[in-house]
């Protein structure tokens, strides 16, 4: 059974891709730089208008247009501001009902002429909703219709017969982002706020998983008495295998720390392991954090001190648990 042979491009096959890819992405950066001209107090209308809905944010449109407007719904949703989207097509057919006065339809569509969404715009008005439209052409029917046209206009596509829509959606994917944005800002969505919209995936893990739900506690702590001998933490160190022992004192508040570091340097100085006292030979005053603290502060401040293992301590000092880089990558924290 023969296999087809594909030949190498020519060298004059591969300047030719190369040079229509650049000046794809160009075409689509100049067109998204020159938004930042066009904006003006309406932008700023618009996110005063959102702000005030005490409903949702509807995003409508078709074609590839909607597909902007599905990615605008998700991002508003997942930071702060609730919106869905609805095809203009369906809610010609029914969906119209999930609309109510108190909402916010932003109804995305280039030339502003599109039969679909004009259609509803009368029937939404009339409910009450508010209309932001985003279009390239500020006199289309659409944008003269809307309470507030956000100016998506491009100097041409980037397709080379200027046709399929390239540049013109990729303003309006950069419009729409700028306009979630501001909505951030204006809201004080916070790090928190976007974790408990992500708690699934790593962005969850990263802003949601706190030190005491990674750190090891009670009997899985290694832990010694300051006046513990340097073999009983040797020992202790092997039973708990962190590579590392927390020394306390007598109402268990930290005072040091025995990592392998410090037991190679024992080794090769000749220390007595029967005699010498853990006092003698630890880290006095380690770096501790608190259980309430993220997960990923824990491996922030591991990565800069250039540490492996971590003490937990609470608020009087007191040793409440320890964690090492192993914890944190079982947890996907790092």
């Amino acid at each position: 059974m023969s296999s087809a042979v594909i030949a190498a491009p020519t060298s004059a096959a591969q300047d030719r891709v190369l040079a229509l890819a650049r000046r794809v992405l160009e075409i689509e950066a100049a067109a998204v730089s020159a938004l930042a001209e066009q904006l003006d107090a309406g932008f700023v209308t618009a996110v005063d208008l959102i702000l005030a809905s005490k409903g949702r944010v509807i995003v409508s449109g078709v074609g590839k247009s909607g597909h902007i407007g599905r990615k605008f719904a998700a991002t508003l949703a997942s930071t702060g501001t609730p919106a869905y989207f609805v095809h203009a097509a369906e809610a010609a057919h029914g969906d119209l009902g999930m609309i109510t006065a108190h909402d916010v339809l932003v109804a995305i569509s280039y030339s502003g002429t599109g039969e679909e969404l004009l259609k509803i715009v009368p029937l939404v008005k009339r409910q009450g909703a508010r209309l932001i439209a985003i279009t390239g052409h500020p006199e289309s029917p659409l944008a003269r219709e809307a309470d507030v046209h956000l100016n998506g206009a491009v100097k041409e596509e980037a397709c080379p017969l200027n046709l399929a829509p390239t540049a013109s959606t990729t303003a309006a994917l950069a419009l729409s982002d700028a306009l979630a944005v501001a909505l951030l800002d204006a809201r004080g969505f916070g790090p928190d706020d976007f974790a408990r919209s992500h708690p699934g995936g790593a962005l969850g893990r990263r802003l949601l998983t706190h030190v005491s739900d990674v750190m090891r506690s009670g009997t899985a702590i290694p832990q010694v008495g300051e006046h513990a001998l340097l073999g009983d933490a040797l020992m202790e160190m092997t039973r708990a295998g962190m590579g590392m022992t927390a020394i306390i004192d007598s109402d268990g508040r930290i005072v040091g720390i025995y990592t392998d570091g410090d037991l190679r340097r024992s080794l090769a100085s000749g220390c007595n392991f029967s005699t010498a006292q853990v006092v003698d030979v630890m880290k006095r005053g380690p770096q501790t954090i608190q259980a309430g603290a993220l997960a990923v502060e824990a491996a922030e401040m591991m990565e800069r001190l250039r540490i492996s293992q971590l003490l937990v301590a609470d608020p009087a000092g007191r040793l409440v648990g320890a964690l090492n880089h192993h914890d944190l990558m079982l947890a996907k924290v790092i």
